[in-house]
């Protein structure tokens, strides 16, 4: 049986990152000012989480698919990859405007991939934080596209800003990018194609700009969605404790709890994923312990019973998992 795993956290250095996921979520990071984003637990060609101790202790996500998958999986047992990429990010200037495509679109420009479908909680925002989440109401693909010709773009943007414990969904298909002052918690497919729309006039050490890719983005955008605003919380219930539900959509759901005493999680032969926004404590089941605190990831397998969250501190606990 698999005990609740950890795993040793993937940080990439990206031009708008800074130092947050060090100082505010405890990432073992260096001395350099640009580390951007943190994968928890991924499955990817580009990054492959280790689990961080215990029995399994270096093995890799990929690894445990394949000899553990119906004990990690449960009622997903059957999938050869991972079917959620989980991050920490520290925006500490706008990433690029961007869109992801969806499965159907993936597989045309990169067969191996998927398409991206994603949500973002707010863990910490400066005052004046924004981000941008989809078009203005009934931008047209000719009015976007002439507008990246004109250096018009940002009027057709629909801008909102965020604090903390704000929750954006932002299906594949949907123009979006994350302003400064932001450390978000983001849950995606298990995917790593971006295209780049638009990059705010911005170039590379060499004196280049990045590589964009406007006709993928305008082919991948859907100009039917419009303006995106964050999510309102269903309050819901069990046997143990009120709780939230953020986002259910066909690739996760995602809940909130917020507790300073114990609560049960049910069995229910399904993966779960708890990321800790604030407080510590442990979880708990018939197959281990693991303790956590701020800014920790843990992956609860499929196989897990009598699921038990004990607060040490008040929490502030993201639950994710496959619908």
């Amino acid at each position: 049986m698999l005990p609740p795993l950890t795993f040793e956290p993937l940080l990439k250095r990206i031009r708008w990152g800074g130092r947050r996921l060090g100082t505010l979520l405890g990432k073992p990071i260096d001395r350099e000012t640009d580390y951007a984003e943190s994968w928890e637990i991924a499955d990817h060609a580009e990054g492959q989480s280790r689990v961080a101790d215990g029995p399994f202790e270096g093995i890799t996500l990929s690894e445990l698919m394949q000899a553990h998958g119906p004990e990690l999986l449960g009622r997903q047992a059957g999938l050869k990859q991972f079917p959620l990429l989980i991050k920490f990010l520290d925006a500490n200037d706008w990433l690029s405007l961007q869109v992801h495509p969806d499965d159907r679109l993936a597989k045309r420009y990169s067969p191996s991939e998927n398409g991206k479908t994603e949500a973002w909680v707010i863990i910490d925002a400066q005052p004046d934080s924004r981000i941008c989440a989809g078009l203005k109401e009934g931008v047209t693909e000719v009015e976007l596209r002439e507008s990246l010709k004109t250096g018009m773009t940002e009027e057709l943007l629909h801008f909102v800003s965020v604090a903390a414990g704000d929750c954006l969904f932002i299906p594949a298909g949907t123009v979006h990018a994350i302003g400064p002052g932001i450390v978000l918690a983001e849950v995606q497919q298990q995917s790593n194609l971006t295209f780049r729309l638009h990059d705010w006039g911005r170039v590379e050490s060499t004196g280049r700009p990045r590589a964009i890719h406007v006709a993928e983005s305008l082919a991948c955008t859907n100009f039917a969605r419009g303006p995106v605003s964050p999510v309102q919380p269903v309050i819901m219930r069990d046997s143990s404790h009120s709780f939230e539900e953020l986002i259910r959509c066909d690739y996760f759901v995602i809940r909130r709890h917020q507790s300073g005493d114990s609560f049960r999680m049910p069995d229910d032969d399904r993966f779960r994923i708890l990321m800790a926004l604030e407080g510590e404590g442990s979880i708990e089941t018939t197959d281990g312990i693991a303790a956590f605190s701020k800014g920790a990831t843990v992956l609860v397998p499929a196989c897990s019973r009598d699921i038990r969250i004990v607060p040490r501190r008040r929490l502030n606990l993201l639950e994710i998992s496959h619908p």
